[in-house]
């Protein structure tokens, strides 16, 4: 189903940007977990509206309520039910673009697809799915914790030009958290603020890149030949508006070397197989080779901005659009909780199809 998301723990979004709500159904999710609301409301609020000054001010507060598969504050193993109500709407804002198709938007294309539209903040089309999926990480975020103390932090590391330097460790919660880019790097952050404020102020927007990184997995994840790991990470980034790029481990530069420099040589550390290297990202042969996985996610420059573009009418007529309403000068920043929403949802997904057929691997 094109709206349903993993395997065992599956995930299926629901909702439009101007409806009532939006929210999320998980099936396959353990029973006897604890988890309480406060818990995916800490992750929620990272990914809301409003945030700071360089983010669309659209006043929502993202407030979940769960409606159905916990009680007593542990889940029944039963199918999870979120919602998060829409409360600040101006769908008249969106009134031109019903009969104009917005440039480099989902307008045209669901148009052609299902032969109508929610104009209305772009509807099903709109980044706000993206809330369903944030919720449904925060579960399966708790779910590898506590099962396998694996750790996932995603981080900016580009905007338009600016890039940060390589970071060598993995970084902190509240380094990353620190800035309104979320870009670990001070220095960097500054930098990338003001270049997001310049092009906001010139009614333009950018993009950026977010470098995820996973430490504690244990090697052995991934389902080849069709489900390789990097595969459904892959489909998973490349699921989220406005992304346009996927690579992992030494990516597009690892054509550059030659396989002498770009081998990661194997070594015995502490009874453990290691690598001394890791441009391979932490997948080989598509399955998790145990040391920290590391994949970059490239985001266009976001498509609403307010200067006059050319396009076209519902009826092929030629015309001019200046976009209305509330909107990112720059998508990236509010979209790290959101990569690492779907990176848990895969890797718990992978964890569990592993442990169904290798009974010796514990949850």
């Amino acid at each position: 189903m094109p709206n349903s998301f993993g395997k065992i723990f599956n995930i299926t979004t629901w909702g439009e940007s101007h409806g009532t709500g939006i929210g999320v159904v998980i099936d396959g999710c353990p029973p006897n977990l604890l988890i309480s609301v406060e818990e995916i409301q800490a992750e929620l609020d990272r990914r809301r509206p409003g945030q700071s000054d360089i983010v669309t001010q659209r006043k929502e507060t993202d407030k979940v309520e769960i409606i159905s598969g916990l009680y007593e504050g542990r889940t029944t193993g039963t199918p999870i039910a979120m919602m998060v109500a829409n409360a600040d709407q101006r769908s008249s804002a969106y009134d031109e673009i019903a009969e104009k198709f917005r440039p480099s938007h989902a307008d045209y294309t669901y148009e052609n697809k299902f032969g109508l539209r929610d104009p209305r903040g772009g509807g099903r089309s709109s980044a706000r799915e993206t809330v369903g999926r944030v919720a449904a990480g925060a579960i399966a975020k708790k779910l590898l914790t506590i099962s396998g103390a694996i750790e996932i932090r995603a981080y900016l590391t580009q905007v338009h030009d600016i890039t940060m330097p390589l970071l060598e460790r993995f970084p902190t919660l509240s380094e990353v958290e620190s800035n309104p880019v979320r870009c670990p790097d001070p220095e960097t952050a500054e930098r990338m603020i003001e270049r997001i404020k310049a092009v906001r102020a010139e009614g333009d927007s950018v993009g950026g890149v977010i470098e995820c990184r996973i430490r504690g997995l244990h090697a052995g994840l991934g389902e080849p030949v069709f489900d390789r790991l990097e595969a459904d990470l892959a489909k998973a980034m490349l699921s989220l508006p406005a992304t346009k790029g996927f690579e992992v481990g030494s990516g597009f530069s690892g054509t550059t070397m030659k396989g002498s420099d770009h081998n990661d040589p194997f070594i015995m550390k502490n009874g453990k197989v290691r690598t001394t290297s890791n441009f391979s990202g932490g997948v080989q042969g598509g399955i998790s080779n145990g040391e920290e996985i590391v994949f970059r996610t490239a985001f266009k420059p976001t498509a609403t901005i307010s200067q006059s573009q050319k396009t076209v009418t519902v009826k092929g007529e030629e015309t001019e659009l200046a976009a209305k309403g509330r909107h990112d000068p720059c998508v990236v920043p509010r979209a790290v909780p959101i990569v690492e929403a779907m990176a848990a949802l895969v890797i718990v997904d992978h964890w569990m199809r592993h442990a169904a057929q290798n009974r010796s691997f514990k949850l």
